[in-house]
């Protein structure tokens, strides 16, 4: 998708996807608090979204640190990101720790 047509969305998926855009670490916390137990589908389904856009390196490194230190949801949206990249040794080594659940190791 190109970045004129993302430029088409409104309201809280806008405000995410600016957030990933940018993605430096108070950007990813800001993102990873959609992520509580009163998300709605539609809000999670927005965060996978911007979570997709994230190439900068030190945005990239905040994933991370939710996949090992966040909520059981916050762990499995970042483990959705890192699987997506084929950054299966991170996947590996949170299952092995106990952070995620099979299935969502391996999910491809």
């Amino acid at each position: 998708m190109t970045y004129l047509q993302i430029d088409r969305f409104t309201g809280l998926l806008k405000v995410l996807i600016d957030l990933a855009r940018t993605g430096n670490r108070e950007d990813i916390d800001m993102i990873f608090n959609e992520l509580n137990k009163d998300s709605t589908i539609e809000e999670t389904r927005y965060v996978d979204f911007a979570l997709s856009l994230v190439e900068n390196e030190k945005g990239i490194q905040r994933i991370e640190y939710y996949l090992f230190n966040g909520s059981q949801m916050q762990r499995n949206y970042a483990s959705l990101f890192f699987n997506r990249r084929g950054d299966y040794d991170l996947i590996e080594k949170a299952n092995k720790e106990g952070l995620i659940d099979d299935l969502q190791a391996f999910i491809r």
